[in-house]
């Protein structure tokens, strides 16, 4: 279990270096989405340039782990809608977030920094990109465009178009693109770039966790009840279930390395910008709190899981 908490250790301890630095004021809470910022549109995707323009599209493209991670989003998107909407007769909206707090991942901030510890920076760099496509191309547009069936179905096409429309500035999609393009023609950037986009992407693994803590602190807590313990018992034990319900039966992954990546991806705590998204319709109360609890209790799930991957011999 020590070696495990050598995997898992380093990464809490980084959020908590970044919730305390912000709770006792050495850092303002404007500070972390500045560095937010930083991670989102200069290191993360100096990082799937990297990972993508390095390597074969052979060696990226990989039709069994996006098919097995875009089926099993899909399946705990369903299974959140049913509850909430179908059999509880709640708002669109508030269904929409319940079934984004349990089928998007942190797969940036917490996800690749996890990946990157357990199973090396190539698997780490091609999972992540892997992640993004599906997350970014398929998962949140759905669920943005169905909160807003609320009223008026009418919105759901133009919020599907105008989401699809903020992808191709989206500078993490530019540099998917991008990075795939190079793959494609087989084109190695000179090495003063290289170098220099190799020093962003090294800033995104430390400061993507230190932002993760400082966003906590100071997080409203109204909302902490029995909706908060759903998304979270969803987000970290219902999705990695579905997951390996997948794996098992409908999408097996040949490759074992990546099997595992796209297991563990869906054991990470909700992404960040969750509460964002869910601002719009007033579920922020809810969302905040549910965004703490999965981050906390992922230290004990997470390490829990690396545990018995161990066990099961999935891991090293």
């Amino acid at each position: 279990m020590l070696s495990i908490l050598s995997i898992t250790g380093p990464i809490y301890l980084a959020v908590l270096i970044g919730f305390a630095c912000t709770r006792f004021g050495l850092f303002a809470k404007a500070d972390m989405r500045l560095f937010g910022k930083f991670v989102i549109n200069l290191a993360l995707p100096a990082l799937l340039f990297n990972a993508l323009a390095s390597r074969s599209l052979g060696d990226i493209l990989h039709p069994s782990y996006l098919g097995a991670y875009a089926l099993a989003g899909l399946l705990a998107i369903g299974l959140g809608l049913l509850a909430n909407r179908v059999l509880a007769r709640r708002s669109f909206s508030y269904s929409s977030m319940f079934a984004m707090g349990i089928s998007c991942p942190n797969s940036g901030f917490v996800g690749y920094p996890v990946l990157l510890l357990t199973l090396g920076s190539s698997v780490a760099g091609v999972g992540l990109a892997l992640n993004m496509m599906v997350e970014n191309l398929l998962l949140i547009p759905l669920l943005l465009a169905f909160a807003d069936l609320e009223g008026d179905k009418g919105q759901a096409g133009r919020v599907l178009l105008r989401t699809l429309k903020g992808l191709v500035r989206n500078p993490m999609i530019i540099a998917l693109v991008a990075g795939l393009l190079a793959s494609l023609v087989g084109w190695s950037p000179p090495a003063p770039i290289s170098r220099t986009v190799n020093l962003f992407a090294q800033a995104s693994g430390a400061l993507s966790l230190f932002v993760i803590g400082g966003s906590l602190a100071g997080q409203p807590l109204r909302g902490m009840g029995p909706a908060v313990l759903q998304i979270t018992l969803g987000k970290l034990v219902l999705h990695p279930l579905i997951m390996l319900a997948v794996l098992t039966w409908l999408v097996p992954v040949a490759d074992p390395q990546l099997r595992t990546a796209v297991l563990l991806t869906t054991a990470m705590p909700i992404m960040g910008i969750y509460t964002i998204l869910s601002q719009r319709h007033g579920h922020e109360g809810i969302s905040a709190a549910a965004l703490m609890a999965t981050t906390a209790a992922s230290f004990v799930t997470l390490s829990g899981l690396l545990w018995w991957l161990r066990q099961l011999g999935w891991l090293a």
